[in-house]
């Protein structure tokens, strides 16, 4: 009888002890596990669409292009005007443990969506790290989330919904949402 009862406790424990440690390593790996994500800046983003294409065939044939040989052109180009740089700042971290560094940068692009584009980024990783744009008051309760951070390290874009106002959000927060931790942000201007 002594055995069975030891066997129900050993079982018990695994039984509890396997969330536990699933929870623990959610929690913790974080910490010393990076994430690197390097995008570039749609060279696609100025371009005009054709009907019969779409953005991600457009993409393609410009990167093919800009790896084609030179070519010397005698007639004159028309000028593009390309992105818009609309806001932009620098990421601070939010205390000792929490730190960020980069740029924050809000572009209207030449068909009038805009992107959030993060350079020469790195944050202190956390789980379910997300991208805010937020009032540069801090009010909280008005934030337009982007979606999960990409990489806590890296070159990335996010889109701008189109029925946001960029003008009423001027900062940028890399917030852990089970949490609610602030971990970086950037006041645009």
């Amino acid at each position: 009888m002594g055995d069975m009862n030891e066997n129900r406790r050993l079982l018990i424990g695994v039984v509890v002890a396997i969330p536990i440690l699933a929870v623990a390593w959610w929690l913790g790996s974080p910490l010393f596990l990076d994430t690197e994500v390097n995008e570039e800046f749609p060279l696609s983003a100025s371009a005009e669409i054709p009907d019969d294409m779409t953005a991600e065939e457009v993409e393609a044939e410009m990167e093919k292009a800009a790896e084609a040989d030179d070519v010397t052109v005698t007639d004159d180009m028309p000028q593009e005007t390309g992105p818009t740089t609309l806001s932009a700042g620098e990421f601070a971290g939010a205390d000792d443990f929490h730190q960020g560094s980069g740029t924050a940068t809000i572009y209207e692009l030449e068909d009038g969506s805009r992107v959030l584009r993060l350079e020469d980024f790195e944050v202190t990783n956390g789980p379910d790290l997300h991208v805010f744009l937020t009032p540069g008051d801090g009010n909280m309760d008005r934030y337009v989330d982007l979606g999960s951070l990409k990489g806590n390290i890296g070159d990335q874009n996010y889109e701008i919904p189109a029925e946001v106002d960029v003008n009423e959000l001027d900062a940028v927060i890399i917030y852990c949402v089970p949490f609610s931790v602030l971990f970086a942000s950037a006041s645009l201007s």
